[in-house]
This record gives C-alpha cells, structure tokens and sequence, in this order.
C-alpha cells in the first residue's frame, strides 16, 4: 500500500456529475470533464490491500483491484493499464456500465463506503487511451482456424479479441448497419459516448478482427452456411426477446417496447436520423419496469422534452442500507440507488405524481383505456403487496400518450429465421440456450457465450463470458490453450 492509512484520511469521493440544467440539453456524458484525475489518487490510496480482497471474488472478471489501486495511488498509469487489461478487454465500458458488485464486495465496505473501485477502472483506461498505453496487439502468426462471432456486443467483442490475439481468423457478423450491439443502440450517449466504443473497435480491426456488419444470420445467410464455411461458430446474439405485458389495451397506438424506442433515440442522437419517429417530446410518458434499461428510457424521454414521465416498479422502495439479515456483505445488496437519470427527473419534477424520483413503487399495471383513434390515453394501476396482490383502495390512473414496456428479456430470439430457431439448439426454461461444460451447444462446433447463454446479465459477465469461451473454442480447436477463462458458464454471482 502507498497510503497504509489511506482508508482513515481520505473520505470516499466519487466522480462529480455535470449540474442537471445543463446535461439534460445535450447527449454528452452526465460527468464533470477533467474532474475525475485530480482526486482519483487518494481515492485509490483508500484501498486496503486485504489479505482476502472479496473484490476479486465479487468481479467475474477477476480484475486484480487491489493491485491497479496500488499502482494508481503511486501514479504508475503504465503498469496499472497493463494489470487492468490483463483480466478486462475493455475497462472504459465497465467503468462506464457495470453497476460495481465489486464494490458492495470491497472489505471496507463493512463499515465504511467501499472504495471507489468504478472510477478508478475507468480512470485507467482513460488514462492509458491519453497516454498510448492500449495498442493493438495482432499475433505473432496465424493459426491457419476460422471462426464466426455472431453478435457484436461486450461478449462478442471479447471472444473476438481473445481468438484474434490468439491467432485465430475471426470474423464478427452484426445485423446492424455498424458494431457493438446495445452498446451503440441500447445504451444512451449520455451513459457512454460512442467514441469509446468506436475507439476499441479500431483496435480490434487493428488486430485483425473482420466485421460483417448489415448481416442478419438466419435471414440473409443461412447458419449452416456460415457453420460450414468455418471451423466454429460463438453465437453471442445476447438475450433480446423482450417480456411482454398482456393486460387489457395492449394493442393500442402508443404502447412500445423499450428496445424500440432506445434504438431511435440512440440513432437520432449520432446523426442517422433527423429526429426520432418514436420521440417523447411533448408527451406524458410511462415507463412500465424499474430496472436500468427503465431509467436509460427516463434518462431519454427528459432530454427529448416529454411532458411528464413516471416510472413503474413492481417492488417495494428497498432501504438505504444492506439488510444484513436477507443479503449480507459481500453479497450485491438490493438497496435504492439514484442513477443520474432518476436525479435529473427529481430535480426537474417531472413526475408530480410519483415519488420524488419519479418512481412509483410497489405499482402493478391493470390495464390501458385509449381514444376514439385507438392511442392510448391513460394506465390503470394499483399498489400491490410483497406477493404482488393488489391492495384495495390503491388504484389510480396516469395520463399516458406513450407507454414504453422495460420489463426485462427471456432469452435470445428463438423464431424463424434465427441461428437458435435454424439449428434447432436446446433452450432452458429461461429461453437461454443450453450449455455443456466448455460453453458448446447442442449443435457441434457451435458455442455460446454472454446473454444468449446466461441470461439478462450485466456487461461484467458478458465480457467475462466472451473470455471464457475464447478459451474453450481454444482448446476445442487445438486441443489446448493458453487463454485465461475467468468463470465456468454455470458460475453464477454470489448470494446469501
């Protein structure tokens, strides 16, 4: 440790965020620029060093925490980059993205804020992308193996590079017209500005990598084909078949899923369209589900000028604090958490019914009622208890012109004209695809790495999954490997 005492003389201070009034009229990042650097020294000098670092255990990656710490707090950017892109292939997104279960495992959590462990993983990559540390690193030879990656989001990307680097010939086929997955068309600018990933997609062309993008595998190239014309195949298509809402007026004008809306706005923003034709402005906006993709549309639907935004949550308001009892450190806590988009809301008030978050909690949809055209005007709800039974005397009714559904995914499409639906691969009763030991699917040669194995995850477990199953399509190819597989696919978070 540089600092043995860091953890008792500096306070945790996190990356400030830019003053709502001004970031809610642009799509740039909700961080203050420049204002990360100058305090994430003594920030990294709160680590401990713990004989057991629980971050290890907490991160699915692996990341060696403690050890990039040490180094920043030392000002060692070029060993700190080089120990962080040891276990992470791209640091600057979950620096970014990942909600920090590493952190809720920090040791010093115990009793004290845990260690700011995000911002300084994002301090680095920042860092060594300024400084010339993140080079390509294309191999030495070639192997003279093939393999397609479908899909080209966190998990993709990192099997990807891990094969490349390896020596493998990869080539990533995308349906979208560019790279990255819900990474360019999920995730918000505001979250993450598309530079850092068009940054690292550089690198990996760089390196070799070969993208395939406008290539919609099922439909405009049959997967055989494409499982005949290489030595295997990574289907790392993620988890997009959405949850519906069968309720009463769900077939009313103005009800969208989530994953129909982000993607417009997302295009609006980097310059393909002129406006989004799904656009909140104006309009009373609900949000029926609480979970981030619910906020990245709360985020959304403020920027683009909407005239009142709610978002439901079926689950009661969770406290402030762990509950030691039901989810014990180090375990990831359900607790309340102010994501900027949920400040911007408070701030701006733009759900006077709600909470000052704009959050309703505890609130179950009935049913949708519409006008005379068929748009829908209004969502019935009510409060519902710890079983989801409705409580009598709650209901009430929001005006709403355009509802969007955030409720979550069941697997990766499974229909005609889908890698999964074409071979005919097995599916769990979650809808992911069924995995052996070594990430391979019911179909020889082919594997499966991220969502569309493990389920709606977080872009940790993606990027881990990708390097694990680089590893096992390694070894399936040359009978050995050198690549490191940081979990199992049955490897699951820790739990009490």
């Amino acid at each position: 440790m540089a600092d043995p005492k860091g953890f008792l003389t500096h306070s945790r201070r996190e990356w400030p965020r830019r003053p709502v009034e001004d970031r809610v009229r642009d799509w740039d990042e909700v961080y203050e620029p420049g204002a990360l650097l100058p305090i994430i020294e003594s920030q990294a000098d709160r680590c401990m060093d713990c004989g057991v670092p629980f971050c290890h255990e907490a991160c699915p990656l692996g990341n060696l925490i403690p050890d990039w710490n040490d180094l920043v707090s030392r000002s060692d950017w070029r060993a700190a980059s080089d120990r962080l892109h040891a276990t992470n292939n791209f640091p600057e997104f979950t620096g970014r993205l990942c909600p920090a279960p590493c952190e809720a495992g920090c040791v010093l959590a115990i009793n004290q804020p845990a260690v700011t462990i995000k911002n300084v993983e994002v301090a680095i990559a920042d860092r060594a992308w300024q400084d010339g540390l993140a080079p390509p690193k294309p191999p030495d030879r070639l192997s003279g193996r093939t393999i397609a990656v479908v899909g080209s989001g966190p998990a993709g990307l990192a099997a990807a590079q891990q094969l490349t680097r390896a020596g493998h010939t990869v080539a990533v086929f995308e349906r979208d017209d560019l790279p990255g997955g819900l990474m360019r068309y999920g995730i918000p600018s505001f979250k993450m500005e598309k530079h850092h990933l068009d940054r690292r997609l550089a690198q990996l062309e760089a390196e070799g990598v070969r993208f395939r993008t406008s290539v919609d595998v099922g439909r405009d190239m049959a997967t055989a084909e494409l499982r005949s014309r290489y030595d295997a195949v990574i289907l790392a298509v993620g988890a997009t078949a959405w949850r519906e809402l069968n309720v009463p007026g769900r077939e009313l004008t103005g009800i969208r899923q989530a994953m129909e809306y982000l993607p417009l706005a997302n295009r609006a923003c980097q310059g393909d369209l002129d406006v989004s034709p799904l656009s909140a402005a104006g309009k009373h906006v609900v949000i029926v589900g609480g979970g981030d993709t619910g906020a990245d549309c709360l985020g959304t639907a403020v920027r683009q000028g909407a005239a009142s935004v709610t978002q439901l949550d079926i689950y009661a308001q969770p406290g402030a604090e762990r509950d030691e009892l039901t989810e014990p450190w180090p375990t990831y806590p359900k607790i309340y958490r102010l994501t900027a988009a949920h400040e911007e809301a408070g701030e701006l008030r733009t759900a006077p019914v709600a909470h000052a978050d704009a959050r309703l909690f505890a609130a179950s949809t009935l049913r949708f009622t519409g006008d005379d055209e068929g748009r829908v005007k209004e969502l019935h709800l009510v409060e519902v208890d710890a079983g989801r039974r409705p409580k009598d005397g709650t209901s009430r009714v929001l005006p709403a012109d355009l509802v969007l559904l955030a409720l979550g995914f069941s697997g990766p499409e499974r229909g005609d004209g889908s890698p999964v639906g074409e071979l005919g691969l097995k599916v769990d009763g979650r809808g992911a695809l069924v995995r052996d030991a070594r990430f391979g699917t019911s179909e020889p040669g082919v594997f499966a790495a991220g969502d569309a194995g493990r389920g709606q995850s977080l872009i940790v477990w993606a990027i881990a999954e990708g390097r694990a199953a680089a590893a096992a399509v390694d070894r399936w190819l040359t009978g050995s490997t050198r690549l490191p597989a940081p979990i199992g696919p049955y490897d699951r978070p820790m739990t009490a």
